[in-house]
């Protein structure tokens, strides 16, 4: 028996008869295709810090406004940011983020824990707390079953039957 892959397809080939099943999805390809630049990463940093009018982000970011334009556009047709009007004449706009947007802060906090532990060396990085009472805050994997957390060693795979997800929601959250 032998596989091949090749289109988006995935063949096997057993005694001559040969059947073919689409390659799974690849969620990590297709979400960089989205987020997978270093300025749509930027302006979504800036945006969860409470950022959300193209000017702020422009004179944060020091972006060139067509790089910005492109990567909010990109956003907003991604379902990630809702274009939201704050002033009539003339019109403003600001940008907030989904409820598919906020589902991407594990990500960066993710990719600011690894970049503090090792590239940051010597100098400062920003501490997230819980605003409720001011305790820093853990990110870690959690079983439910187990009732336990564990970390990355312990992640196995499989592919699981095409299901029903949650459909995306593209309002405007209320809070970064």
């Amino acid at each position: 028996m032998s596989v091949l892959n090749a289109n988006l397809l995935t063949a096997t080939v057993s005694s001559g008869v040969v059947s073919a099943a689409p390659e799974p999805f690849d969620s990590i390809a297709k979400t960089l295709e989205l987020v997978g630049d270093r300025w749509t990463m930027l302006v979504l940093r800036d945006v969860f810090r409470g950022l959300h009018r193209f000017e702020e982000l422009r004179a944060d970011l020091g972006i060139a406004r067509p790089v910005l334009s492109d990567r909010l556009g990109k956003l907003v047709d991604g379902g990630i940011l809702a274009r939201v009007p704050y002033e009539e004449h003339p019109p403003r706009h600001e940008y907030r983020l989904t409820e598919m947007g906020l589902e991407l802060s594990p990500a960066l906090v993710a990719l600011m824990r690894w970049g503090d532990r090792w590239l940051a060396g010597t100098k400062a990085s920003v501490v997230l707390y819980h605003g409720a009472c001011g305790t820093e805050l853990e990110q870690g994997f959690w079983c439910p079953t187990c009732a336990t957390t564990f970390g990355p060693r312990a992640i196995k795979s499989r592919l699981d039957p095409p299901r029903t997800r949650r459909a995306a929601t593209r309002s405007p959250a209320t809070r970064p």
